[in-house]
């Protein structure tokens, strides 16, 4: 795969997109989505997963409300990976990970994912480059297991939001009383560090691509969650699912 560059790729939505169009659109997208998610859990023959990645404030637990929170909460399960506990790191890392991939009917979502131990743990030299690479190698073993054994569709998203657009979000957490909940110190500190990130995301892409990468302009909500959903509406039609016929 050719190497991608971020900095190359816009993080708003193409010039002359109509914002309210979009919105429409989506309106219409998450109904049919909870449609296709009823027919996805009935037929139990598919799973999908569904991976969220992005840097802090990169809009990551509003995409998950505003795209998914339309469908049967029964069949959708949300799991957030952050920094292991002890039991969990006395294990191989995809260990945590494995227990929360999606059984057949299910859509899984993680927010933030598998991808953490290739990136936050990089760029802090909590691992080398050597452990890096063996772990990208397990983690296309892994999602290559995830499709070929279990039919599940791995969705992978990278929500790309600017750098200025990252600070923006992270001072409205010190003066939005509605946003002061998810304020966290240590997130300007990380935001020091954009470029290493940018540099261990990409080689994240070229690296693990088996399961292609959507690379989502995250600057406007309403067109990141435009994108995401109609993504997955798409992947749910290909399926061409049918309703069992009834029990005997």
């Amino acid at each position: 795969m050719k190497q991608l560059h971020l900095k190359d790729i816009d993080t708003t939505a193409p010039k002359g997109t109509n914002k309210d169009k979009i919105k429409g659109k989506l309106e219409d997208i998450l109904k049919d989505l909870d449609k296709l998610q009823n027919l996805l859990y009935a037929e139990g023959k598919h799973s999908i997963l569904i991976v969220i990645q992005g840097m802090d404030a990169s809009g990551k637990d509003g995409l998950t409300r505003d795209v998914f929170t339309s469908m049967n909460p029964q069949g959708v399960d949300v799991a957030s990976f952050k920094e292991p506990v002890k039991e969990e790191l006395a294990h191989d890392f995809l260990w945590r990970i494995h227990r929360q991939a999606p059984a057949k009917g299910m859509i899984q979502i993680f927010n933030r994912s598998h991808y953490e131990d290739i990136l936050i743990t990089r760029v802090h030299g909590l691992i080398d480059d050597e452990i890096a690479v063996r772990r990208m190698e397990a983690i296309n073993d892994f999602e290559r297991l995830l499709t070929q054994h279990n039919d599940t569709h791995i969705l992978k998203f990278y929500l790309h939001v600017s750098h200025k657009e990252q600070l923006k979000r992270l001072e409205e957490r010190l003066e939005d009383p509605q946003k002061m909940w998810k304020y966290n110190a240590d997130d300007f500190k990380e935001s020091k560090l954009w470029n290493k990130y940018m540099e261990c995301y990409e080689d994240v892409f070229k690296q693990c691509n088996k399961v292609p990468w959507h690379i989502v302009p995250a600057d406007q909500n309403w067109y990141k969650s435009y994108i995401v959903a109609s993504t997955l509406q798409k992947t749910l039609e290909n399926l061409k699912m049918k309703y069992p016929g009834m029990k005997k």
